[in-house]
């Protein structure tokens, strides 16, 4: 396989990964937030519960962003597709 092809491929694989993490951390935990409510607290009409599910998957979303470049620096430093100069 060319060098070109298996770049693609591990990037998109990790994409996939991505996306999957993504999509549990943005609808799929959101499923259980009703059923987590064990608070009468309601900041801003909400449950508590829903609340901090809302502000947890925002902060798996930028921790997601740094992981996902690191990951693809790194696979675009493995085949010299890199962006870096070295300076």
């Amino acid at each position: 396989m060319s060098k070109q092809k298996q770049h693609w491929e591990k990037t998109r694989n990790l994409l996939w990964i991505t996306l999957a993490i993504w999509f549990v951390f943005s609808i799929g935990i959101f499923f259980f937030g009703a059923e987590m409510e064990a608070s009468s607290f309601r900041p801003l009409g909400y449950p508590l519960s829903y609340y901090m599910t809302c502000q947890g998957s925002l902060g798996i979303f930028v921790i997601l962003i740094f992981w996902f470049a690191g990951r693809q620096e790194k696979i675009d430093e493995e085949f010299g597709f890199s962006e870096r100069e070295d300076s």
